[in-house]
C-alpha cells in the first residue's frame, strides 16, 4: 500500500452497501484507515463494525454527497480524527431509469421526468464534484492524493433508458480528465473505474431473461462481483500507481469488445 509506516487514510462514499461496502472492507484489509460515508447511516456503522472486528480502523458518517456542506463537514471530521486524507473513492451512485420519451402505437405515452434526471445528476455527477472539491485542498497541502471515481461502461457506449445515468457517468469521465491535468503537479492523481455488469442488490430485480442475456454478452461468462471493482480501486489508489493519471479503467469482463 505505502512505503511509510503510517497507514493511508481513505474515504469511501456510498460505503454502506454493494461495491462501496466491498471497497471499504478491501481497503481496511490492505491496511488503510477508512472513513465510510453513506446516506444510510446504519449501513455505514455496520461496515465499520465489521472492519473493527477484524482489527482494522474505520469511522462512519452520514453524508449526502449532493450537498456541498455535508461533504465539507465530512472532510473536517476525517481530518479531526486522522489528520490527513490520502484517498477519495467517489463510489456513491443511484439510478432512476426511464426513456427520454416512451412511445406506444406511435404515440408518446410517457417520458423521463425532470426530477428523475436531476436526482441522478445530483448524486452521480454533482456528488463527485462536491466530494472532490472538499478533499482537494488537503491533498494539495500535503502534496499527495489519489482520487478514484466511479464511471460506467454505459458512459462510453450508452444504454437504453438511462439518459440521466449515462449523462452523469460521462460527466465523471470528463471531470476526471480535467482534474488529472489540474492536480497532477501537486502529487495528486485522478482516475476513474468504469464497471460493467456487477452483481449487486441493484441488479437483483432484473428479469432472469435479461440477466442471462447480459451474462451471454460478457466474454468471461459471469457477472462481475463487488470485489472485482474494489480491487481496481485499490490498485489505482496505491503509491505504485503514481504514473497512472487521467485513465478510465473498464472492469467489465470484456463485455464492450466489439460494441
Amino acid at each position: 500500500m505505502t512505503s511509510t509506516n503510517q497507514p493511508r487514510i481513505a474515504i469511501v462514499t456510498g460505503g454502506g452497501n454493494g461495491i462501496g461496502r466491498a471497497t471499504a472492507l478491501k481497503f481496511a484489509e490492505a491496511g488503510y484507515a477508512v472513513a465510510v460515508w453513506d446516506l444510510a447511516e446504519q449501513a455505514a456503522e455496520e461496515v465499520v463494525s465489521a472492519i473493527t472486528a477484524a482489527g482494522g480502523v474505520a469511522i462512519a458518517r452520514k453524508v449526502d454527497v449532493s450537498k456541498p456542506e455535508d461533504c465539507v463537514a465530512g472532510v473536517a471530521a476525517v481530518l479531526e480524527r486522522f489528520g490527513r486524507i490520502d484517498v477519495l473513492i467517489n463510489n456513491a451512485g443511484v439510478v432512476r431509469d426511464g426513456q427520454l420519451v416512451k412511445v406506444k402505437d406511435g404515440q408518446v405515452v410517457g417520458q423521463m421526468s425532470a426530477d428523475q434526471f436531476q436526482f441522478v445528476l445530483d448524486v452521480c455527477l454533482k456528488g463527485v464534484f462536491n466530494c472532490t472539491q472538499a478533499v482537494v485542498p488537503t491533498m494539495i497541502a500535503q502534496k499527495y492524493g489519489r482520487i478514484v471515481s466511479t464511471s460506467s461502461v454505459v458512459a462510453l457506449y450508452g444504454n437504453f433508458g438511462q439518459t440521466n445515468y449515462v449523462a452523469a457517468k460521462a460527466g465523471v469521465v470528463g471531470m476526471t480528465r480535467v482534474w488529472a491535468r489540474e492536480l497532477g503537479r501537486y502529487g495528486i492523481t485522478a482516475n476513474a473505474v468504469a464497471p460493467g455488469f456487477i452483481a449487486t442488490d441493484m441488479v437483483k430485480s432484473i428479469p432472469e431473461k435479461v440477466y442471462n442475456a447480459l451474462i451471454e454478452h460478457t466474454p468471461v461468462g459471469r457477472a462481475g462481483q463487488p470485489d472485482d471493482i474494489a480491487r481496481a480501486y485499490l490498485f489505482l489508489a496505491d503509491d505504485k500507481s503514481s504514473f497512472i493519471n487521467g485513465a478510465i479503467l473498464s472492469v467489465d469482463g470484456g463485455s464492450v469488445i466489439g460494441t
